[in-house]
């Protein structure tokens, strides 16, 4: 199957197609399959922070007691894991060594 070269921006929430449409941190070349699987979590991941910052409003509840903070962490996690089976030797071992890859 072909694969494609996407530069990701987990800062930004980003998939970029080319290297200079914007600043990103990884390079990973993936099948054509995987691509809307990077699209759908950061999409999630959106959504999640906009209920975030909706309950946010809402003094009375603490935000440690939000499910959507777990849903975001859990996300997060699956991208690195996405990001570390695609890209290159250096990266791996970064990844590797942040908290969210176990």
């Amino acid at each position: 199957m072909e694969k494609y070269k996407m530069y990701v921006s987990v800062v930004n929430q980003q998939v970029y197609h080319y290297p200079d449409d914007s600043p990103w941190e990884y390079e990973v070349n993936v099948e054509s399959q995987y691509v809307p699987v990077f699209h759908r979590l950061f999409s999630q991941i959106d959504e999640l922070e906009f209920r975030n910052f909706l309950r946010s409003h809402l003094p009375f509840l603490p935000y440690h007691y939000g499910r959507n903070n777990f849903n975001v962490d859990q996300r997060t996690m699956k991208i690195y894991a996405l990001i570390h089976e695609f890209t290159d030797d250096k990266s791996k071992r970064f990844i590797e060594k942040l908290p969210y890859f176990r």
